[in-house]
């Protein structure tokens, strides 16, 4: 009975172990990864030609964005847009880096400059749940939560199941003073 317990201590921190080395393991390779795309698409090296073509800029943003690298990203996706527009891309592409642009400036608390490419992003695409909930949390954070509840219930009719919506929508209506069925407390 004894020599139970020193048995079970040791493998549960050889468990621990095992589980912490393979969640660093996985963060390495995600990082080596990002590296590696960062090399490959010419963001890394200052003396080579920067990218010229709207997909590797896109590319090389949104590996940006994964490091945190916002003013980098927010550079690129603006020459991506530029070129976008010389190229006439389609209205998805379109949409999508203009709300990686505004996901740029909204982690740089750039609310106002975020708002503008959420809308550019929706006039793009309308239907796009992923800039409305961008949009929306944008204009929570400039206090404007009857906007921001409108555009998650927009998202909750395209898509019933977004959690995000959902959440974020859960949490203004008990800031309001109300439960999630509509009603005053």
């Amino acid at each position: 009975m004894n020599d139970l317990l020193p048995q079970a201590y040791l493998l549960g921190l050889i468990a621990l172990l095992g589980i912490a080395a393979v969640v660093v393991g996985r963060q390495i390779l995600r990082v080596r990864s990002d590296e590696l795309a960062m090399a490959r698409l010419g963001g890394n090296d200052k003396a080579s030609s920067p990218p010229r073509d709207v997909t590797t800029l896109y590319e090389l943003a949104s590996v940006q964005l994964r490091k945190r690298l916002y003013g980098e990203a927010q550079v690129n996706l603006k020459q991506a847009l530029k070129l976008a527009d010389a190229e006439k891309a389609p209205a998805e592409a379109r949409a999508l880096m203009e709300n990686a642009l505004g996901f740029t400036l909204a982690a740089q608390n750039k609310y106002a400059a975020a708002v503008r490419h959420y809308r550019a992003a929706l006039r793009a695409k309308s239907d796009y749940p992923v800039a409305i909930n961008n949009l929306a949390f944008a204009l929570e954070k400039q206090a404007k939560p009857d906007e921001a509840r409108s555009l998650y219930e927009q998202v909750l009719q395209l898509e019933a199941s977004n959690k995000t919506a959902r959440k974020r929508l859960s949490i203004l209506e008990r800031r309001s003073g109300q439960d999630p069925g509509g009603k005053a407390s």
